[in-house]
């Protein structure tokens, strides 16, 4: 399979809701400069997804000249945006901000009630703390049930073949685990359609995130988040989770995390806590859907498009 990560997922959605005539105009590379040859004729633009200390970012970041070869960069989030301007000194004068957005939610109707086995989901790479989840899942003592669909398979078979060995005793550890479902690739789609029959998002994350669509997505549909503080989560989550500090020694990220997820139910029966929830979906909604996300990249576009001609 051909990868479909959160960028080329973004890519997808950018195509389907600008117009074409409009997008026939430039040439956008995500993340990687230069992967595609520069266009001679097109405003050529660098949508930039990955986080600042990527090695195979760095050495072309680092040389002022190549800077010149874009006639603009688009940035996933102001905590990416100024970590480059920090690290490279990027041209700020090309440099725009425009958000991830969503497409097909199904907003959670029935929500956690007194009793219930909480239904816990983590739906993301294995690097980005799912050896702390796991760890923290062995401490938890309340009625819940983790599924975990994390795998290498989503930046294609090539990825995974390289890749998935390195996390193949993660995958064993969550299968032998009692309170925890190792299910690992499944489509987006699926996800999505699946993912309001979940009470909470737990994303202990140890991977500094540039945006973070499965957290986006999990606030969307009106599901409990806990996560870390780190990279650019804040920015995206606001403050509708609830943060674990990150913490560089993970046996203790393990014990802080646990922790929450034993909060969780007692948290979920707190008046006011459902009301919260459907406001919590009805902001990701309104703020990241991409008719929204389409209208501001259209403007952007017909801006750099006439200013080239």
């Amino acid at each position: 399979m051909n990868p479909a990560g959160g960028t080329e997922l973004q890519l997808s959605f950018l195509e389907e809701s600008v117009d074409k005539s409009l997008l026939d105009q430039v040439q956008i590379t995500t993340s990687i400069p230069e992967k595609i040859p520069l266009h001679p004729t097109k405003v050529n633009i660098l949508w930039q997804k990955n986080s600042y200390d990527q090695p195979n970012l760095q050495g072309w970041f680092q040389n002022k000249e190549n800077h010149k070869k874009y006639d603009w960069y688009v940035f996933n989030s102001h905590w990416n945006y100024e970590k480059f301007r920090m690290m490279f000194n990027i041209p700020t004068d090309r440099s725009v901000v425009i958000k991830n957005g969503l497409k097909n939610i199904i907003k959670k109707e029935q929500f956690y009630k007194q009793g219930d086995k909480l239904r816990l989901i983590y739906h993301s790479t294995p690097w980005r703390g799912l050896n702390v989840l796991l760890g923290a899942m062995q401490l938890v003592n309340i009625n819940c049930e983790l599924d975990v669909y994390s795998s290498t398979q989503i930046y294609g078979d090539k990825f995974k073949e390289a890749n998935d060995s390195e996390y193949v005793e993660l995958y064993k550890q969550a299968e032998q685990l009692p309170n925890v479902n190792y299910i690992g690739y499944k489509p987006h789609d699926y996800i999505l359609k699946n993912l309001h029959t979940y009470d909470a998002f737990v994303y202990p994350n140890i991977w500094e995130e540039t945006f973070c669509n499965c957290a986006l997505e999990s606030l969307a549909t009106g599901l409990y988040v806990a996560t870390t503080n780190y990279g650019a989560l804040f920015e995206t989550c606001a403050e509708f989770p609830v943060y674990v500090p990150f913490e560089k020694d993970e046996k203790k990220l393990c014990q802080q995390f646990g922790h929450v997820i034993n909060t969780i139910p007692e948290q979920l029966i707190q008046k006011g806590c459902v009301d919260q929830l459907k406001f919590q979906q009805r902001y990701f909604n309104y703020f990241y859907n991409w008719d929204k996300l389409a209208f501001n990249w259209t403007n952007f576009l017909k801006g750099v498009t006439s200013a080239k001609h």
